[in-house]
């Protein structure tokens, strides 16, 4: 191979790589919500709601409660990190999660250096012990939301039928609050004190969706503002709010039906190289184990499977 050829293919390789690893970070980072939430953002949050002030339709949403207003701008990954910490529903801070995480990642690294006496290994251990924590935190507010949303077409129901019966929107909450279990009691419940203790009704409804980070429950919102700027049925927008989100939450599992079999391929491939390396440490040790005596080359290896771990989960998730 000819040394002008080597040097194009080197470069479309860096290239390339300098594309994946853009691609993966605003994946993680920079990437927009889809349609129906830049939909509902640009109504729900108040930047771009000033665009629409000539609308007569929110011309007074500029008097929101002025706390409101720190979360005008795109959240930074500081503001993301506390909001996921908060919206797991964990009696836990930001703060103390990293100094959790410092000592897992600490305390991991330091057992694998008096395993194997070596700084590779220690390398390897702690950035795993850091990450892990914050994993099984992400993971916990996942969940929470999704049981979250799964109970929202039945507590719209029960707040529709309610306002029906000639009860007011707030004991509407008061009803979900005391009817329906964790975790949509304890939003709705604290939502509903928020109101008692004085806290204006919009900024209470704001705040709740912040704190449970469900855009379903953005759409709830905006739709009660609405309301009450140009009045209407209340008890029949909640009637058909229920079978909106229950058809979305329907297409949410018949989306991640249809992405099964690709997200059961990517945890496949990213475990066929380690579970074949045990394989081979215990058909032939000593074999394997000069792999060790490289460990720039493993270095690069995990790096290789993490981006490729990242890459296919961007493949087969996206908002919806």
């Amino acid at each position: 191979m000819s040394p002008n050829m080597v040097m194009g293919l080197s470069a479309v390789t860096a290239v390339a790589f300098v594309v994946a690893v853009y691609q993966v970070a605003s994946d993680l980072f920079l990437r927009d919500r889809s349609k129906i939430s830049d939909r509902v953002d640009t109504e729900f949050i108040k930047k771009k709601a000033a665009k629409s002030k000539k609308a007569t339709l929110f011309k007074n949403l500029e008097q929101m409660d002025a706390a409101a207003r720190a979360d005008d701008d795109r959240p930074t990954l500081a503001r993301r990190f506390e909001a996921m910490v908060e919206q797991s529903g964990m009696d836990l801070t930001s703060g103390r999660l990293l100094a959790i995480a410092a000592a897992c990642g600490a305390t991991l690294a330091f057992l694998a250096l008096f395993a194997s006496g070596g700084l590779v290994a220690a390398a390897i251990a702690a950035p795993v012990g850091f990450v892990a924590p914050i994993f099984y935190v992400r993971k916990r507010r996942d969940a929470r939301m999704e049981k979250l949303r799964s109970q929202l077409p039945e507590a719209f129901d029960l707040m529709a039928r309610m306002v029906r019966a000639g009860q007011s929107l707030n004991q509407a909450l008061l009803g979900v609050a005391q009817e329906f279990p964790q975790p949509i009691a304890t939003e709705f419940a604290y939502c509903y004190e928020q109101q008692n203790l004085g806290l204006p009704a919009e900024a209470a409804f704001r705040d709740m969706t912040r704190r449970s980070g469900v855009i379903e429950l953005k759409i709830f919102v905006l739709a009660v503002l609405v309301q009450r700027q140009t009045g209407g049925n209340l008890a029949e927008l909640l009637s058909k709010l229920a079978g909106v989100v229950r058809e979305r939450y329907q297409i949410r599992g018949t989306i991640s039906a249809l992405t099964a079999e690709g997200r059961m391929q990517g945890w496949i491939l990213a475990a066929m190289p380690p579970a074949m390396l045990l394989v081979l440490l215990v058909m032939n040790y000593g074999y394997a184990i000069i792999l060790f005596d490289h460990p720039k080359l493993l270095m690069a290896t995990f790096g290789a499977e993490l981006m490729g771990i990242l890459w296919i989960r961007k493949i087969v998730n996206f908002d919806f």
